[in-house]
């Protein structure tokens, strides 16, 4: 039997494909099991978010007083996954002080358990319903030119929200006093508020 030989193309689509089901921007499964609520962070969620983004190995992790603080601070821009009581993902942002119109989203991620179920997609699409009410119709984020999988997320929520993505070099990597990969800006706009059967 002969195996069919794949261009290097549809091995970057493969792979792209891999890394986006890993973050939750694949189409989901059909969810079994119990259901995912979203909601605003809770002071007491901080820890969660610190011990998933840890997990991650792939997220820059910040302090655990830091996720503590952005959980009362910036609760109406933000969003948190939960399932039985559990948080198992989450998205944390910010409305730009010098574009109000923006939303600048800092981190997202997923707990492993959570993975391929489409649920970073639904943090995002819920995060933006949300801040529409503030007139936000901008997103913003900077992605590492090697992440694969949150490339493939940002531009999946874009493509359902019929919205643009663009992208440009933001911080190169010699302004990191550390061995930081640079980090390219990504916008999309116009990002009008959806329903949830939208984006499922």
């Amino acid at each position: 039997m002969t195996l069919p030989t794949l261009n290097t193309a549809e091995l970057e689509r493969i792979r792209v494909e891999q890394a986006a089901a890993a973050l939750g921007s694949a189409p989901a499964r059909k969810q079994t099991g119990p259901a995912v609520v979203l909601r605003a962070p809770r002071v007491a969620d901080g820890a969660q978010l610190w011990r998933i983004a840890k997990d991650s190995a792939v997220l820059d992790t910040n302090s655990s007083y830091a996720y503590v603080l952005w959980c009362r601070d910036f609760a109406t821009t933000s969003v948190v996954a939960e399932v039985n009581g559990r948080v198992v993902g989450f998205v944390i942002g910010y409305v730009r002080p010098q574009a109000p119109d923006t939303v600048f989203v800092w981190q997202v991620a997923v707990d492993r358990a959570q993975q391929g179920k489409g649920t970073g997609a639904q943090l995002l699409h819920a995060l933006l319903n949300n801040v529409a009410a503030q007139g936000v119709s901008k997103l913003e984020t900077t992605i590492s030119p090697d992440n694969a999988a949150s490339i493939a997320l940002f531009s999946s929520v874009a493509r359902r929200r019929d919205a643009r993505i663009t992208k440009r070099p933001l911080f190169d990597a010699g302004v990191f006093p550390d061995s930081h990969a640079p980090e390219d800006l990504y916008l999309i706009a116009p990002t009008a508020r959806t329903t949830q059967e939208d984006h499922r």
